[in-house]
């Protein structure tokens, strides 16, 4: 069977046939390019500086998975932190719908990390080695892959790719663990050099073959926005009513409207879409089309901002309203979650005790006929200082606590699981179980007091004599 041909182009990506459709989009100078550039170069040294700046003697910002720890701005978040990061994460949720309800797409044109070393490191560096989009396209066309400049810049993003592997590693370990591993044999840290070398292939990968894919297949945010927007959103649009028919004459004489049908927004759409079609999925509102736009309005002598930052409803002819449902609700579950997160950030316990059953036998007998239970507590310093632990087992006379360290000495934001052996009378035990309380101090103004069940043996046990 013949497979039926596609009638127009089905995605950006792909021409009609099927086969890959390369993007290569031709810068358009203006305002918004120059203050994009100054954000996405911003964000790029901050992103390479992050892991080298520290507060409070804590990095700023640090992933620690084999210690289940996320630091940020100083503080340290431990696997128990369950109701923190709950609050954090729904607060960065809340937030991110609430500006694209109000600008629509700022995070991806402006912010997002694929957008900006895309656009403004990957791609210049293209343009520079490889002469320009029509000299890219030459060599798309003749499929010279391995061209001497195409060679040349895969050399170039290589070296990129492994620069943004290490500094992406260094979110995990630090950058001081990174920089001794780099100077290292890969054999002593087989796996930090797997975990860097797959993150380099990655970024490689990416920047050199999925490109602008990342943004319209993998990416959900895009399928994201005909729920987040409403008519009153900021997004960059099309003046239909102002640029249709569109043509290649001159205004009105013609019976035209201002576009003159030159493509200069399409030719320069990192994405490959023609924004005359309406707002799209695959818009990231990147702005390169209203710089392309204005540039061509003020050579044929018409006003610019036919394509701009507006709204459907402006665009109809509607008064903008900027309280409707989304900008009231978001920003109140936002100061909601948020808050809540500060309050708890704010009352959080110097330390995080656990107490923890023992490991094997609820109990044992010695020879004399005592009781002793394991008892295992783990202690998790949070403060920014050492601390020592004492452990005490509140009870009346008769018992005995036994402690390999007591107290127990923990540095700053470490964490440790220690044992306590509690030895006491059979007698003391009822029907099994004893009910007993713990405590746990430091030296300022910590304690916590627990009730814990020791389990011992029942009347019945201590009655069965012993074979013979």
């Amino acid at each position: 069977m013949i497979a039926p041909v596609a009638s127009g182009r089905v995605l950006a990506t792909l021409n009609e046939d099927g086969s890959r459709r390369w993007i290569r989009p031709k810068p358009s100078s203006g305002k918004w390019l120059i203050r994009r550039q100054a954000v996405a170069y911003g964000l790029m040294a901050l992103y390479l500086a992050i892991p080298h700046l520290r507060w409070n003697d804590k990095p700023w910002m640090q992933l620690n998975l084999p210690r289940r720890e996320f630091t940020f701005f100083g503080t340290t978040f431990l696997p128990t932190d369950t109701l923190l990061l709950m609050l954090l994460f729904v607060s960065v949720l809340v937030g991110v719908f609430l500006l694209t309800a109000l600008f629509g797409r700022v995070w991806c044109g402006w912010a997002c990390p694929q957008t900006v070393w895309m656009e403004f490191l990957f791609r210049p560096i293209e343009r520079l080695v490889e002469g320009g989009p029509n000299a890219s396209r030459v060599l798309d066309r003749d499929k010279r892959h391995f061209a001497p400049r195409r060679l040349m810049k895969y050399a170039i993003y290589a070296a990129l790719a492994t620069i943004l592997g290490n500094t992406f590693l260094a979110y995990f370990v630090g950058a001081d663990a990174v920089l001794t591993w780099m100077t290292q044999s890969p054999f002593l840290h087989p796996t930090p050099f797997l975990v860097m070398a797959v993150t380099t292939m990655a970024v490689f990968l990416d920047f050199t073959w999925f490109r602008e894919q990342t943004c319209l297949v993998a990416c959900p945010y895009g399928r994201w926005q005909s729920a987040l927007l409403d008519k009153q959103s900021l997004i960059v649009a099309y003046d239909l009513t102002r640029g249709e028919p569109r043509g290649h004459g001159v205004g009105a004489r013609a019976g035209l409207g201002d576009c003159i049908a030159c493509n200069a927004c399409v030719n320069t759409c990192p994405t490959g879409i023609d924004i005359r079609d309406g707002l799209q999925m695959e818009c990231i509102h990147c702005t390169q089309c209203v710089d392309a736009c204005d540039d061509i309005m003020v050579k044929v002598g018409k006003p610019t901002g036919l394509i701009r930052y507006t709204s459907q409803a402006a665009l109809a002819g509607k008064a903008p309203h900027i309280l409707r449902v989304r900008t009231v609700l978001y920003p109140l579950a936002f100061v909601l979650f948020f808050g809540a997160f500060l309050v708890a950030l704010a009352t959080r316990s110097p330390a995080d005790i656990t107490m923890l059953g023992p490991i094997g036998a609820p109990f044992t007998l010695e020879a004399d006929g005592s009781v002793v239970n394991q008892v295992r507590i783990k202690v998790a310093n949070r403060t920014g200082a050492p601390q020592r632990y004492t452990i005490a087992y509140l009870d009346e006379a008769g018992a005995r606590l036994i402690a390999p360290e007591n107290p127990l000495r923990l540095n700053a934001g470490a964490s440790v699981t220690t044992s306590v052996f509690v030895i006491q009378a059979p007698s003391r035990f009822t029907e099994g179980e004893r009910r007993v309380r713990f405590r746990i101090s430091d030296d300022g103004t910590f304690a916590r007091e627990f009730n814990w069940r020791l389990p011992g043996p029942s009347a019945a046990d201590l009655s069965v004599p012993e074979p013979r």
